[in-house]
């Protein structure tokens, strides 16, 4: 039997077949579609998300059932002595807590680890990576999920969102003010850290808003995140539900603005998108794991 597993949930935007590739497990999330029960990469592709968010179908997130969350947990304690689980950010939905209760359970106690992490989307895709490589590094399961846990605030992302559509639909916005800013073309910045969305500026047209998550991010490293940037362990990351131009331009506007630093682009994910929908840009960045800020 091996050592350590990773579970992880689809809102970290990892496919079922990049997991089999990866050699991990990722739970299905479910979206209620017009009040019928869709499962994230199982019989809803992400072209099909988005054709009926466009459509206008009433589209609501939701918590995958215990009995769902247990049973991705047996299978994984067939192959595995530990497991690391990864959800959905406890600061965005009740699922962590959920997770957490039942790893009380006396089946298991000590063998599931559930990791409050603070992410979703990117950053979560790239916590997921770096998991993997802390477990190649010998670490153990107790020590990742600390290493993990006290790095959350190390990692974040600023969404661009193209129109306000989503956000009223959520309730992030009234249809008022929805209204106002079609009108006047306000884009809002969406800015996610330590498992919080929250909004960060409100710009004039879409270019504005990329201009300003660049001159956002910069400030960032220039503050919070100049130690690990001068140190080489900062790593840059994009996210896009736009199509593939749009996000190709996108990553290139960013290797212009941040010379010598690769980017990590990934799909923005279906939790994020249900809120922003189509043609959303973010830029973030992450730490490496093992690195201590400098005091």
């Amino acid at each position: 039997m091996k050592s350590i597993g990773i579970i992880t949930d689809s809102h970290s935007g990892i496919t079922q077949e990049e997991a089999k590739q990866l050699g991990i497990w990722v739970l299905p999330m479910p979206f209620y579609i017009d009040g019928e029960c869709y499962l994230e990469g199982i019989n809803l592709t992400r072209e099909e998300f988005f054709e009926k968010l466009e459509g206008g179908s009433v589209i609501a997130t939701s918590q995958p059932s215990p009995a769902d969350v247990c049973d991705v947990w047996d299978w994984a304690l067939k192959e595995f002595e530990k497991v690391l689980y990864l959800p959905l950010s406890s600061g965005l939905s009740g699922s962590c807590e959920t997770a957490m209760a039942l790893a009380r359970d006396e089946q298991y106690e000590g063998k599931i680890l559930v990791v409050d992490h603070g992410q979703i989307s990117t950053p979560l895709h790239q916590m997921v990576f770096d998991t993997l490589e802390l477990i190649e590094k010998g670490y153990s399961a107790e020590q990742i999920k600390e290493i993990l846990e006290s790095g959350k605030d190390r990692m974040m992302i600023y969404i661009g969102v193209e129109t306000l559509e989503y956000l009223k639909r959520g309730g992030r916005v009234t249809p008022a003010a929805a209204a106002i800013g079609s009108v006047l073309n306000i884009k809002p910045v969406l800015k996610l850290e330590t498992g919080k969305l929250d909004s960060f500026k409100k710009c004039r047209g879409f270019s504005k808003v990329k201009k300003t998550m660049i001159e956002a991010m910069k400030q960032e490293m220039d503050t919070k995140f100049a130690d690990a940037l001068a140190d080489g362990q900062l790593r840059l990351l994009a996210a896009s539900s736009a199509d593939k131009e749009e996000t190709e331009n996108w990553v290139k506007e960013i290797e212009d603005a941040f010379p010598g630093m690769k980017v990590f682009c990934d799909p923005l994910s279906l939790g994020v998108s249900c809120h922003t929908g189509a043609g959303a840009l973010g830029i973030g960045c992450s730490v490496a794991p093992e690195y201590k800020k400098t005091v």
